[in-house]
């Protein structure tokens, strides 16, 4: 293990299945992208015990408000785990005008909507990738359908789900992730390379 970077043994500790979607808009630019994430049952009655103000064991409309308001800030500085880029350039992102929290069978369901910051033509190689820079929640996308694009802007492009192999990552990759380590403690360039993304070219 000599030699190997702290942020490839760092071990998630929330899990998420993830549902994305990025959706063209009526003018065949970048509408908005779409998330939804289900949180682990562990996490999830952790936020029950948390927010569950009147003690009845459930998230009432308030309380959920409450909830999406917390994880709205908090995953502010991460840019909401959501990353662009087109041709290689990064693609700046709103932030979500709301976010809605449910809570179903034992588990804690967020939804939001983000759009560019500002027009993005569909044009080139677009990327995108949805992961915990620091790894500490691990996004799932349980199947390739669970990526997807709409809207008619996405008729004329290929498609492709990307999940990269780690460990072959991390034997092809060593001095380069020694060198990443050192220049990005946090990890989060080692986590953009293992990160399951949608590449989309028109």
């Amino acid at each position: 293990m000599g030699g190997m970077p702290t942020g490839a043994l760092a071990h998630p500790h929330i899990f998420v299945d993830a549902k994305f979607e990025a959706a063209a808009g009526a003018d065949g630019s970048l509408g908005e992208l779409r998330d939804t994430w289900r949180f682990d049952e562990v996490f999830s009655s952790s936020v029950l015990l948390d927010f569950d103000k009147n003690g009845n064991s459930k998230l009432e409309p308030a309380e959920l408000t409450a909830v999406a308001k917390t994880v709205r800030k908090s995953l502010a500085q991460y840019d909401y785990y959501t990353k662009i880029t087109i041709n290689g350039k990064a693609i700046k992102l709103a932030e979500p005008d709301v976010m809605h929290a449910a809570y179903e069978d034992g588990s804690l369901i967020l939804s939001f909507t983000q759009k560019p910051a500002e027009r993005t033509p569909l044009k080139g190689l677009m990327v995108f990738g949805v992961y915990d820079p620091s790894l500490y929640t691990a996004l799932d996308f349980g199947s390739d359908a669970d990526l997807k694009t709409s809207g008619d802007g996405f008729n004329r492009c290929t498609r492709k789900v990307v999940r990269p192999d780690s460990k072959q990552i991390l034997a092809e990759n060593q001095a380069m992730l020694t060198t990443l380590f050192f220049n990005d403690p946090m990890g989060s360039d080692y986590s953009q390379i293992v990160a399951t993304r949608l590449e989309v070219r028109c």
